[in-house]
């Protein structure tokens, strides 16, 4: 039996990386996306949205006591969990139409570590300094004016994990009423322990563990490796034009000379800009989160060697195997897997949207007594049992309670009134359930032979909107 032989140690150790500023297009785009997310993330908790009295005036609030999600003008319920399937759908066909597309942009731009990895980059450079001014200050060792920059590097840090968690819990609570019980120590134990939480996740990942999480622990990098194909734009190093690698003198003398001559002069500031540490110039890796901060590098040196740009740039594995070939490039984003992705998001969201617009403030549920069945009467007559619950998802309303599918019957509400016409009324109050008990009899003369459906309707007294459920009636079992 065969013997495999690993050489070498199996844990690699963190090379630390030490990203370089960078300004381009790419870089801007970034900046821009950041701002707006951290500015969403941050402010929305305060935004408020007048739903009427007596009903919580936060625009995007999570209300676990009672049980509901308010968004807007949207109020969704328990049993309404299908429409966060539903946007849960929508959320992984964008993801792959987005991979489909241009790859891992999603993990270049949008990815909430990326964010705030930007973020605590961002508060490095402007504590210690760019790439350079990091290097040789850790060469240095601890003096006072490293331990100073890395104290209050951390410092800031912690202020804006300790934020990043404080606005979590501020969806789940009155925003403004929970920051002044957070300010006066009086906010319940559970929002400090969540903040304590976030705090130290956000602090962990985008200020220690960084790359490692998009490189060790995130799975989607292994899973768009399956969904993509070769006509997804990525970040590429066009081979074709950048090789050989040679200085700018070099260069110069080949191309007098008449001998091939490649562009790249292999500066490594595509390795110096990026985050994670990856060298674009081996092709795609697990490390590239396709930021395109590479791009804004290199274009930058074809600029100042005056070189055309784009030598670094989002292009197909396709357009790869032509260049080298000597072909003209092509580009395809319109194919059979994108117009599946988009097809899929608009169904779902269609369907969505049908049911937000075509969806009722009242509902029924209805529930049989099992234990017994049915209770035989000392007359000879039946009578069948329920449970009736009445979901009122507005403001305080009354109902007239109606059964129908047994005309002889006679039914009985436990603790409900009858007005002068002799119809049930059930009042419900706003965005409540009432559950009440029903009886339902009927005489030993007009028995059914079998089990009868029956309909349960309960109508609004003002806007005559209704709802209905039904069940079966049962007679006595005569086997």
């Amino acid at each position: 039996m065969g013997e495999t032989l690993i050489e070498g140690p199996l844990y690699q150790a963190r090379k630390k990386v030490y990203p370089q500023a960078v300004h381009g297009r790419f870089r801007r785009i970034k900046w821009t996306i950041l701002g707006i997310t951290l500015a969403v993330y941050y402010l929305l908790p305060f935004v408020r949205w007048d739903r009427g009295p007596g009903m919580p005036s936060q625009a995007v609030f999570v209300d676990f006591p009672h049980r509901r999600f308010y968004f807007f003008f949207i109020e969704l319920w328990p049993q309404e969990v299908y429409y966060f399937t539903g946007l849960l759908i929508i959320a992984a066909m964008t993801l792959f139409l987005m991979n489909a597309v241009a790859g891992r942009v999603w993990c270049g731009y949008m990815c909430p570590q990326t964010i705030w990895t930007d973020l605590f980059y961002a508060v490095e450079r402007f504590v210690e300094g760019d790439r350079r001014e990091r290097i040789m200050s850790d060469k240095r060792g601890w003096t006072f004016t490293h331990i100073r920059q890395v104290a209050t590097k951390h410092f800031l840090w912690l202020m804006i994990a300790w934020w990043t968690g404080g606005a979590w819990v501020l969806y789940f609570a009155d925003a403004p009423t929970l920051v002044k019980e957070l300010a006066t120590l009086h906010a319940p134990f559970v929002a400090y322990l969540w903040i304590g939480i976030l705090t130290a996740t956000t602090y962990v990942f985008a200020g220690h563990a960084r790359e490692q999480v998009c490189i060790y622990m995130c799975p989607w990098p292994r899973i768009q490796a399956a969904l993509t194909d070769e006509w997804a734009l990525n970040v590429t190093y066009r081979r074709d034009r950048g090789e050989p690698r040679v200085s700018v003198k070099k260069a110069e003398q080949l191309r007098q000379h008449g001998e091939p001559a490649g562009d790249c002069i292999d500066c490594h500031q595509c390795i110096n800009v990026c985050p994670t540490g990856v060298d674009i110039r081996d092709g795609i890796q697990l490390g590239c989160v396709q930021c395109g901060l590479c791009i804004d590098a290199c274009d930058t040196v074809m600029s100042e060697i005056g070189r055309p740009a784009g030598l670094i740039a989002y292009d197909t594995d396709i357009n790869g195997q032509r260049r080298l070939a000597g072909k003209p490039p092509i580009y395809r984003l319109i194919r059979p897997r994108t117009i599946l992705y988009a097809a899929m998001i608009a169904l779902v969201g269609s369907i969505m949207l049908y049911a937000l617009a075509s969806r009722t403030t009242v509902s029924v549920n209805v529930l049989h007594e099992r234990n017994p069945l049915y209770v035989l009467l000392s007359d000879g007559g039946v009578r069948n049992d329920y449970t009736l619950r009445i979901l009122n998802k507005g403001a305080d309303r009354t109902f007239v309670l109606d059964v129908s599918g047994l005309p002889s019957a006679t039914v009985n509400v436990a603790g409900i009134s009858r007005d002068a016409d002799g119809k049930m009324i059930v009042e419900v109050g706003q965005d409540q359930t009432r559950e009440i008990r029903v009886s339902v009899q009927v005489g030993s003369t007009a028995l059914p032979k079998s089990a009868v459906d029956i309909e349960f309707k309960a109508t609004d007294t003002i806007t005559k909107q209704d709802a209905s459920a039904k069940d079966h009636f049962v007679p006595v079992d005569r086997k």
